[in-house]
């Protein structure tokens, strides 16, 4: 009597690790957007077909001592200094993904943050209050893994849910980002209303620019 055929065995899906090696400004974007050199390696060292990757990008804002001036700034966020031990938290900053093509082993992508000038949104407020040094950042990691089994057949995993990498990205290069699409500005969000009547006043003073009607507000506000 023959015995039935046995289905050979399936490969385990792969394991994957990240790590985050560096950060730069994306030059020659269409929106201001900051680069995260991510290093991809898959355990046992064997080959991948694709990675669909997926990163929520969160500001471990309780993971940086500030100091006074810092502190001050981020009132606005997390209240006055002796609240600080309940309030500071992190901040989701961005979402982020990119198609991971072949590799063996390990490779290295660029995963693109969208960043905003916008003073209004958190991520964008606690940056530009910090004077220097390093913002602590994690990344949590989540989509799909492309393999073959040992037959050549294509498999289909999901990335372990607990994939995570920590940063420490210098503040420099995110100044480096805004400077790089807004050179020598910072941008301000204002109401309808409050943009029409500012709207009002630089038209009856005849005043050049949005610049030198805040500087002739300033002014007036001075001499009062």
């Amino acid at each position: 009597m023959a015995l039935p055929a046995q289905t050979p065995a399936l490969a385990a899906p792969p394991e994957l690790d990240f790590a985050v090696e560096g950060a730069h400004a994306v030059r020659h974007a269409a929106a201001p957007m900051l680069g995260l050199d991510v290093r991809i390696e898959r355990r046992d060292g064997g080959a991948v077909r694709s990675v669909s990757l997926s990163a929520q990008v969160r500001i471990a804002a309780p993971r940086r001592g500030y100091t006074v001036d810092e502190q001050s700034r981020l009132t606005e966020l997390f209240g006055h200094p002796e609240q600080w031990s309940r309030s500071v938290r992190s901040l989701l900053w961005a979402h982020a993904s990119v198609q991971v093509p072949p590799f063996t082993g390990s490779t290295a992508v660029e995963l693109v943050v969208p960043c905003t000038y916008d003073f209004e949104v958190a991520g964008a407020r606690y940056l530009q209050a910090l004077e220097g040094g390093e913002a602590p950042l994690e990344l949590l990691f989540s989509g799909t893994i492309f393999y073959s089994e040992p037959g050549g057949r294509l498999q289909v995993a999901s990335i372990a849910w607990d994939r995570e990498a920590e940063y420490r990205m210098p503040v420099e290069v995110w100044r480096e980002t805004m400077d790089l699409y807004f050179p020598g500005t910072a941008w301000l969000r204002v109401s309808r209303d409050a943009f029409d009547r500012l709207s009002a006043y630089k038209a009856q003073r005849a005043l050049p620019s949005w610049e030198a009607t805040l500087d002739s507000l300033l002014a007036e506000a001075e001499e009062a």
